[in-house]
């Protein structure tokens, strides 16, 4: 097996694993060993292949097709007679309707070149690792399509309250309930354990003028967390004040979302006032329950037009409230980069995490950071 199909089998089992399926390393390894097995060249035994390794419920089966029709070459081989509206759906979603269209045309595809497979999924990896910034309007809309599959998610933490269980701590008031109800004879220990529920994450982006060319792809990550689970995520834009976009975010659709986050955003792509926007954040929300015991993300270059030490102020605040604190700058990709801003100087000591956010690949990190924290 050649070491360019490994590197396209481990980019398509971590794309899997962001849209939520469980390909973890030891499915791929089956996944290779299968295909191994069979004919590399023929599209329906690596198809076949992934789907009985890489998949572990029926639930991942849509998603599977999806993601497959999207990393290679948009078309998906056929599974049976007629495939379900719901996977045509995802994958017209995820393709922008061409494969759908192909799909009702035939049943049977002809088999692809290795060539082309290959070609379109290293198109796909070199896309991921591209900054933003210089990405050309096709490659945008490609993009938009890959954060479909992502899935940025946040850890779950202990509650106060209790649930039952079949093993754990002693519960001893339903246990000493259930020996009055057998007159007293003793009987199996009822046992409890902590219930667990959603972390709330906060992400404060910053869609200033310098910030303006990675506004869009932060914002759509935005979008991916509030679809994932709109109840605890939370969406404000920072410039000259700030402005929360929650609501317009919950819209299915991201370019409706977008469109409407933008259509309440009154300083799009002015100056940068982070520490009065971080101080009327925390001011109104923060303290009020926003941000306790939440993960918020800092999303902003660090340039400041007002005093650092204000900033620097706000940040430690922020990160008291906060379980953890995570700062994405885009520059931090980018070679020979050093946190010497006024507002990354001041703000570094009190930050969890420093994360890149210039390119797709970035923004998975920065899910993956999240997820963990």
């Amino acid at each position: 097996m050649t070491r360019d199909f490994v590197e396209i089998a481990a980019a398509f089992a971590r794309a899997l694993r962001q849209a939520g399926v469980g390909s973890d390393p030891a499915r791929l390894q089956s996944f290779l060993l299968a295909v191994e097995e069979l004919d590399v060249l023929d599209p329906r035994d690596v198809y076949w292949a992934g789907r009985l390794t890489l998949c572990s419920s029926p639930e991942d089966l849509d998603t599977y097709d999806a993601v497959f029709a999207l990393y290679f070459s948009g078309d998906r081989i056929s599974t049976r007679p007629r495939p379900s509206v719901a996977t045509r759906a995802g994958i017209a979603r995820l393709d922008g309707g061409n494969s759908a269209d192909r799909e009702d045309s035939t049943e049977e595809l002809e088999p692809e070149d290795v060539a082309a497979v290959a070609q379109r999924a290293n198109r796909l990896e070199v896309l991921r690792h591209k900054d933003v910034a210089v990405l050309t309007p096709s490659e945008r809309a490609e993009l938009s399509r890959l954060f479909a599959l992502l899935s940025p998610r946040v850890a779950r933490r202990r509650s106060r309250r209790d649930r039952n269980a079949p093993s754990g701590r002693v519960d001893v008031r339903r246990s000493v309930r259930r020996m009055l109800a057998n007159a007293g004879e003793p009987g199996e220990l009822a046992r409890s354990r902590r219930r667990t529920r959603p972390r709330r994450m906060v992400l404060l982006i910053d869609v200033s003028g310098s910030m303006a060319p990675y506004a869009d792809a932060l914002l759509r990550f935005g979008h991916a967390a509030t679809r994932v689970s709109p109840a605890t995520t939370e969406v404000f834009t920072l410039g000259t004040r700030l402005t929360r976009i929650t609501r317009q975010l919950r819209f299915r659709d991201p370019e409706l979302a977008l469109r409407a986050a933008g259509a309440v955003v009154p300083d799009w792509s002015g100056g940068t006032r982070l520490g009065d926007t971080l101080k009327a954040f925390t001011d109104r929300w923060g303290q009020r329950g926003i941000a306790r015991g939440a993960v918020v993300v800092l999303c902003s270059d660090g340039w400041e037009r007002g005093d650092p030490r204000l900033l620097g102020t706000q940040v430690a605040r922020l990160a008291r409230l906060s379980h953890s604190l995570v700062w994405v700058n885009p520059h931090t990709g980018k070679a020979g980069f050093e946190p010497i801003t006024g507002g990354m100087a001041v703000s570094l000591p009190h930050l969890d995490a420093l994360v890149a956010g210039h390119s797709f690949a970035a923004l998975e990190e920065l899910a993956g950071v999240i997820s963990n924290a």
